[in-house]
């Protein structure tokens, strides 16, 4: 094929960004980020590297749009032509240009996000809470709909799984980048200069480039823990009042902020980031008195900055704002507590009561922080006290205004964070408690792993003390298989503080993985709330129980349509349980980032539960990339929460309740045909015979493990002879990073076949809440493979019938999806997100064969040869941005 002219490239160039329609303001970002990039690519001292780039950029965009063998063929053949040094720094242009497309793609959702805020008339016809409250109450009344919505509970659980494939280093350049994007924006409104602008974004591009992508090496669990702090630092801490009040806002409209506010705190902010050992023996008990440190020490001093600025802003005059006779005896109590400090701060501020306490309610939350005994609080309901009487005071003062502004957030964040900031929750394997107790029982000296497992329990109750029973006391048991599983934690905390001590106070909470254990799920529940510590907590907490639910082992046991239905089904019947046994339960979905393990987006999963599984509450974790894409910038946090909230409070609608019942009704037959066809065709393939190294050949699967994207370990075993040896993460991670994404999508097509009706499968997917997500799910990951990608990956392993198989569902796949959802096209119902996948997919393809060179040169090694460091490191290179393209890893 010959080579384009400069003036054919241009214009192949234009009409492909033409055909995404990309809005104006999002394409001049794009192109105005990558002609920095490209100056910086020119700048840097390596000759004919924006050339080289611009060659294969030029032929992986004609390939994508031409879809002819020839234009494949070539751009395939640059890749391979480059030197390895040479492909080093072209893997790393292009993964710099997704991380500024994907910048440039956030700054459009916040840009319309701001354009929205404070317009009631768009906020209503969005899927906000407000929005959602109106609908419910026209369903069952204004009573029940307020009594609903303050009972609404979100609960988000942050975990270090490694998913995140950028380095910190990188994050926090976009994050700059983002900034200085705001600011060139503003200099185009308010006509500045906007060459000073463009000069420091392109100085920050400049250093994106210059900045190592890859790790050096793996994290601490600690690091992990301040990772996670700067999401709080930075968006959290001030992201979820403002949900609270722009809420109170839109539902009490005029009179918000004068009068005591209806909603009612419903986040809740958990973490399994130092406390998660299930297979990382990095996670100590010392690591989780640490990360509880950490957690305690951000918040504390957050509130201890918010109740100064509060106080110095409030200088209200006594004569103006009489103080009541609590707020007076709370000030002789806080005085006398601290005299020095107390005549200063009346120094300053003569005749303002209010202003006085808040500046000394602030000296006790740094003695707290500090552990100074003499002035720390004892736990936050002593200050949320303290707080209320300084309310209460402004209100009988005639002061309500100030009572309900920046006070009330302050009240807000105490209710959301207390003083420990996320309820930090332990998980082990049963298999593990099963051993210590076994050792336990036999007498004799104790293990290090007897004595560590005791050591966490021990921890719980530290934290317990120190922090309040919020801040730690869940303690989840991974591959819960019977009841004996859950009994036994109790069992090891009665070992570990004696017979005679108090023993921590202990949730504990099954997690369900495998199919077979999701089927058991009912039968040991009914069996544990028989248990006597079990049957004291419920009691002891109005009879609330939490169970978790495992996404990831679910997909990789049976396959990801099987596991959905076998997810669905499992969540009824407990939920069914529950309710016969006068239980509030909360279901804990443990769903990850991609497709494979459960991801996809929040709210519309939520609204296709069975009957009475959320009932006001919706609890999941929240993985490696998605913490930052979903709470990374304040405008989307707030967006995404607000969604999900809604969902949450619509799912319990009578309306959405009776669809899914009846849908599930209905459709029963159809669900039991795909289930059946589904798991038949993925156990051809992942039964097959020697199916698990060959996987391991013709994906970078061995090679992930050296990414160093967190401090667990990948793999289960030291080989990978099963999947059983193999974590969700990698077995996702690997199959996205070859453009085959099975993990996500395998086994539908011949579940669609299978039922045959296409008729039939278009109603079912109008109707059926549950069918349409997986659909739409499954067609976002389709979106994101490549037949031609793929068909080289395969060519890896010398199994031409394991690489039809796959190949062959993949187009069936296809064919039905399209089909079902009634379009020409995947996502073609999508427009949106379709633009989003097809305006990377030429840069991804060129990553891709940049990463298939390294991984066929490592593969054809001759056995016993030493790794080539440089084509290794070109791999993880190209897996990085592949990564970044894709916007997914595991």
């Amino acid at each position: 094929m010959r080579e384009l002219t400069q003036t054919e490239a241009i214009d192949l160039v234009g009409r492909f960004e033409a055909e995404q329609e990309i809005p104006e303001r999002m394409r001049a970002d794009v192109r105005m980020l990558g002609s920095l990039l490209g100056q910086v690519l020119r700048e840097s001292g390596s000759p004919g590297l924006f050339e080289d780039v611009e060659r294969l950029r030029i032929a992986t965009i004609q390939a994508y749009t031409d879809e002819t063998p020839e234009a494949f063929a070539k751009a395939a053949a640059i890749a391979d032509s480059f030197t390895v040094s040479r492909a080093d720094e072209v893997a790393r242009a292009f993964t710099a240009y997704f991380h500024l497309v994907n910048l440039a793609e956030e700054h459009q959702r916040v840009r319309i996000l701001r354009e929205r805020d404070g317009r009631p008339d768009r906020e209503q016809a969005t899927d906000s809470v407000a929005a959602a409250f109106v609908r419910l109450a026209a369903e069952v009344g204004d009573d029940t709909a307020l009594e609903r919505l303050q009972s609404l509970r979100f609960h988000p659980v942050f975990t270090a799984h490694p998913t995140e494939a950028r380095r910190r280093a990188v994050s926090s350049s976009i994050r700059r980048l983002a900034v200085l994007l705001e600011e060139h924006d503003a200099s185009l409104r308010n006509g500045a200069d906007e060459r000073r602008a463009q000069r420091r974004m392109l100085e920050e591009v400049d250093t994106l480039w210059r900045t190592a992508p890859l790790r050096g090496e793996k994290p601490a669990p600690t690091d992990e823990v301040r990772a996670v702090m700067a999401v709080f630092d930075e968006t959290l801490y001030t992201a979820v009042p403002h949900v609270y009040r722009r809420l109170d806002d839109a539902l009490q409209g005029p009179a918000a902020g004068g009068r005591a506010p209806i909603v009612r705190p419903f986040v809740r902010v958990g973490s399994w980031v130092g406390g998660d050992r299930d297979g990382n023996p990095f996670v100590t008990a010392s690591v989780t008195r640490k990360a509880a440190k950490i957690a305690s020490e951000h918040v504390l001093l957050g509130l201890e900055r918010t109740t100064s600025r509060i106080g110095r802003t409030l200088t209200l005059d006594a004569t103006t704002t009489p103080p009541s006779t609590a707020l007076l005896a709370l000030w002789q109590r806080l005085s006398a507590a601290d005299e020095d400090a107390a005549t200063e701060i009346a120094k300053r501020s003569p005749n303002e009561p209010h202003r006085r306490i808040l500046l000394l309610l602030a000296r006790k939350l740094a003695a707290t922080r500090e552990r100074n005994a003499d002035l720390a609080y004892r736990d936050p309901e002593q200050f949320l006290a303290d707080l209320r009487v300084v309310q209460d005071s402004l209100v009988q003062a005639g002061a309500p205004r100030q009572a309900y502004g920046h006070l009330q957030q302050l009240l807000w964040q105490v209710e959301t964070y207390g003083f420990h900031l996320t309820e930090l929750e332990v998980r082990q394997h049963s298999a593990v408690h099963a051993k210590v107790l076994a050792e336990l029982d036999a007498g004799g000296p104790r293990s290090e792993l007897a004595e560590e497992v005791l050591d966490v329990i021990r921890s719980i109750a530290f934290l317990q003390e120190r922090y309040g029973p919020r801040a730690a006391g869940r303690y989840i048991v991974s591959f819960t298989r019977s009841a004996e599983d859950l009994a036994n934690v109790h069992r090891l905390a009665r070992y570990a503080v004696g017979p005679d001590a108090p023993a921590p106070v202990l949730d504990v909470i099954p997690l369900f993985e495998t199919f077979a254990d999701l089927q058991a799920a009912p039968g040991i529940l009914a069996e544990i709330v028989e248990h006597p510590e079990f049957a004291a907590r419920l009691e002891a907490t109005g009879r609330r129980l939490e169970v978790m639910l495992g996404y990831s082992d679910s997909s990789k046991d049976v396959g990801p349509v099987a596991a959905n239905l076998a997810l669905y089904e499992a969540q009824a019947a407990i939920s069914a349980w529950a309710r016969g046994n006068g239980i509030e339960l909360t279901l804990f979905h443990g769903r990850g980032g991609a497709l494979g393990r459960g991801g996809g987006p929040a709210n519309s999963a939520i609204l296709a539960q069975p009957p009475h599984s959320v009932d006001g509450r919706f609890k999941l974790t929240e993985q490696g990339e998605v913490i930052f894409a979903r709470y990374g910038d304040p405008a989307i946090a707030m967006r995404h929460i607000d969604q999900v909230a809604a969902a949450i409070l619509l799912a319990s609608a009578p309306s959405n309740e009776e669809r899914n019942r009846v849908a599930a009704e209905r459709y029963a037959d159809v669900a039991a045909t795909m289930d059946r066809a589904s798991r038949e065709r993925f156990f051809s393939l992942v039964k097959a015979p020697g199916f698990a190294p060959w996987f391991a050949r013709v994906t970078p699967m061995e090679e992930l493990g050296l990414l160093a994207l967190g401090s667990r370990p990948a793999r289960r075993g030291l080989s990978v002879e099963s999947l059983e040896d193999l974590r969700a993460i990698p077995w996702v991670f690997a199959w996205t990073q070859a453009r085959i994404n099975l993990a996500g999508w395998f086994g539908l097509g011949t579940a669609l076949e299978a039922v045959g009706d296409e008729a039939l499968l278009q109603r079912a997917y109008d109707e059926w809440p549950l069918l349409r997500t997986l659909v739409d799910n499954v067609a976002m990951s389709l979106a994101k493979t490549d037949d031609r990608i793929a068909r080289l990956y395969l060519e890896l392993g010398d199994r031409d019938d394991l690489a039809t198989l796959v190949r062959d569902e993949m187009a069936l796949t296809r064919s039905w999806v399209i089909r079902v959802t009634g379009g020409t096209e995947l996502l073609g119902n999508k427009p949106v997100l379709q633009r989003a996948v097809k305006m990377r997919s030429p840069y991804v393809d060129a990553l891709s064969l940049l990463q298939l060179r390294a991984l066929r040169s490592l593969r054809d090694a001759p056995e016993g040869a030493p790794v080539d460091p440089e084509q290794q490191r070109l791999l993880l290179l190209s897996v990085s941005g592949v990564a970044a393209g894709l916007q997914n890893t595991g």
